[in-house]
């Protein structure tokens, strides 16, 4: 048994899809548009086989995550990118990207080098070693 995807609601469909591909080289799959229900989803794949589905539907309520608050469910992506000094352009070229850092890359009590940077829905992505 295996995870198959993840899949996140935004009212941004396009926005996230592109954030994706060009940071962090996913690639679309699957496109599926419910022209009833107004009802869209976009299947991406990442170079490791891992799976994104990025919902939009009008009827979804904006998450109550802040920059200082846990809320239960949904907490983080993580990248592994390969070494400390790969944190640390990715997490450059996000910044000069206009993307909010919430944590500089450091070393972190559990013994991995990482940063958090958030997307354009504000949705926290760990880029670690």
């Amino acid at each position: 048994m295996k995870i198959d995807h993840i899949a996140i609601w935004t009212n941004q469909i396009d926005k996230l899809k592109l954030f994706y591909m060009e940071h962090f080289s996913a690639s679309v799959f699957k496109y599926f548009v419910n022209p009833k229900t107004q009802f869209e989803s976009c299947n991406l794949i990442f170079p490791s086989g891992i799976q994104l589905e990025l919902m939009q539907a009008p009827d979804v309520e904006k998450n109550k995550h802040t920059l200082t608050s846990r809320v239960m469910g949904y907490s983080h992506l993580a990248f592994s990118v390969g070494s400390k000094s790969e944190v640390n352009k990715v997490t450059d070229r996000l910044r000069s990207k206009g993307c909010l850092v919430i944590d500089l890359p450091r070393a972190y009590g559990d013994g991995f080098y990482e940063s958090i940077v958030l997307d354009p829905d504000g949705n926290r992505i760990e880029i670690k070693e």
